[in-house]
């Protein structure tokens, strides 16, 4: 008798235990993420083909947080937020900034980082500011699709802008003699700088973002209408400010906060 109470109470627990982890299986959610890849720091592809940088790091910080099973999936830049609407994922994490235009054709969190623009230009260069006039008549780069685009054509109506469908073409025609400037995050500016590469060249100066074109800092961008996985989102963000985690990520990368004022 004391026996079959034992194992009946074993089997009893184990399958409160089984039932509870099954719950908890069930509750997990599934959550796709789209990143571009080629934005370092904050998002790339090593050599040896694993994505890393800040944003996926942040993204990671956040589905553990939310309890969520989280998959990365790399999408061109020009075609996330298609991709996004098509359901090829649920999010997007790639340095996007939350702006007017965007927010017409998806719905976005809070930011989790705002760093400003930078000129960056030869270092035989004679250009020594960064306005209108300093920049009249010159060839200046930029990732096309993007804000510093936009800011670039807006703004030096006097210069020929070109875009590119990354940042790593716009580098490359910058180290080859094909361009006079190029303007893109001051981070990914000087990470490129102080890479090999990047000896070419040299920060001219910090750009003041326009808020009607930067917006309002970066920010995780969902399907409209995605109102829980956005909050979601918005509270494992102000939870990891709060824990820690984001100061341990923001100095793996950064010697100083980039989630900015």
């Amino acid at each position: 008798m004391h026996i079959t109470r034992l194992i009946a109470f074993g089997c009893s627990a184990a399958a409160v235990a089984l039932t509870a982890g099954s719950v908890q299986a069930q509750e997990q959610m599934q959550i796709k993420i789209g990143t571009e890849g080629a934005y370092p720091p904050f998002n790339y592809i090593t050599a040896d083909g694993e994505l890393q940088g800040f944003d996926i790091d942040i993204a990671r910080a956040l589905c553990e947080e939310m309890n969520a099973e989280c998959e990365f999936i790399t999408q061109d830049w020009d075609g996330i937020i298609p991709a996004l609407q098509a359901g090829r994922f649920d999010a997007i994490i790639a340095s996007m900034s939350i702006t007017e235009d965007r927010k017409e054709q998806v719905d976005f969190t809070e930011k989790y980082y705002n760093t400003p623009p930078a000129i960056v230009v030869p270092n035989d260069s004679n250009i020594t500011g960064v306005t209108t006039e300093d920049l009249a008549g010159k060839v200046i780069g930029a990732q096309g699709s993007t804000t510093h685009f936009n800011y670039a054509e807006a703004t030096y109506t006097d210069s020929e802008v070109r875009g590119y469908p990354t940042a790593e073409e716009y580098k490359l025609d910058m180290e080859n003699g094909r361009l006079d400037a190029v303007i893109d995050d001051i981070i990914v500016l000087q990470e490129w700088l102080d890479s090999d590469n990047g000896a070419c060249c040299k920060v001219v100066d910090t750009v003041t973002p326009i808020e009607e074109i930067y917006g309002e800092g970066i920010g995780i961008a969902v399907r409209q209408g995605e109102d829980e996985l956005r909050e979601k989102f918005n509270e494992a963000i102000q939870a990891i400010r709060e824990n820690g985690t984001y100061q341990e990520i923001n100095d793996k990368y950064f010697s100083f906060d980039v989630y900015g004022g």
